[in-house]
């Protein structure tokens, strides 16, 4: 299989397009961000290979990142970026910009670390630089 990155300025928008592939979300890593990959990967049994979020700052209580728990639980690795590399709600620009702030256990074991870039992990992790047009 060819693995490809999916460029989702919202989580919300996520399809079976993601499966096995690289996704950027513009969407923070917050419980409701996670969920949308959770119900997708939980009714057809099949996940993202990766998914990254913006990390909106931390949160109080980690909230805008415990898509890394959330999504780890399944095995799906997941990282972050700061919210001040790259703008909320914009995939192309954490995709550009994103500088990793978290990353979980699954990502972490992909050699995936803090300080890393976004663009440096999609370019190493997909075979090929075709892109999912944006969706908004």
């Amino acid at each position: 299989m060819t693995r490809t990155w999916v460029l989702l300025d919202s989580i919300a928008l996520i399809d079976a397009e993601a499966w096995d592939q690289v996704v950027v979300s513009g969407s923070h890593g917050g419980a409701s961000a996670a969920q949308f990959v959770l119900d997708l990967g939980q009714a057809r049994g099949r996940w993202p290979h990766l998914v990254f979020y913006n990390d909106a700052g931390g949160g109080k209580d980690r909230a805008g990142i415990v898509a890394l728990e959330m999504l780890g639980a399944q095995g799906v690795a997941c990282a972050t970026y700061s919210h001040d590399s790259a703008r909320i709600g914009d995939a192309q620009d954490g995709l550009a910009c994103g500088v990793l702030t978290h990353a979980n256990a699954q990502a972490r074991s992909l050699g995936i670390r803090p300080g890393d870039t976004v663009r440096e992990w999609v370019d190493r992790l997909t075979e090929r630089a075709k892109a999912v047009q944006p969706r908004h």
